[in-house]
């Protein structure tokens, strides 16, 4: 069996995505590097939302720091779902080693 490719959180030459292929002895020195990577883009991004929170509710904010925000909030969205996507990636890999049950906790409804 195949290791499913990790999405890396960076781009690759000419930014097209970066993945990587984990070797048989599991966690290395380039995964280790995206865990990091997306602990720092996460912690960015929950810095950057309480300056947003705190900006939108000053009436005297400046055109200019509210185009700041909001390029950076775009580039912060656009890491948290590039983790996102990742990380499910390696969710729904790791559901095929389990039974074809239904995960706890996974009911749909009230």
């Amino acid at each position: 069996m195949s290791a499913q490719p990790r999405l890396l959180p960076w781009n690759g030459m000419n930014g097209q995505p970066c993945y990587l292929v984990p070797g048989e002895e599991g966690t290395g020195h380039v995964s280790k590097l995206a865990d990091e990577m997306e602990t720092f883009h996460l912690r960015m991004a929950t810095e950057l939302l309480g300056h947003a929170v705190e900006l939108l509710g000053n009436p005297k904010a400046e055109v200019e720091e509210l185009r700041f925000l909001s390029n950076r909030m775009v580039e912060a969205l656009r890491d948290v779902l590039r983790i996102a996507e990742s990380r499910g990636m390696r969710l729904d890999m790791s559901k095929g080693d389990e039974d074809d049950g239904p995960a706890q906790g996974s009911e749909v409804g009230g």
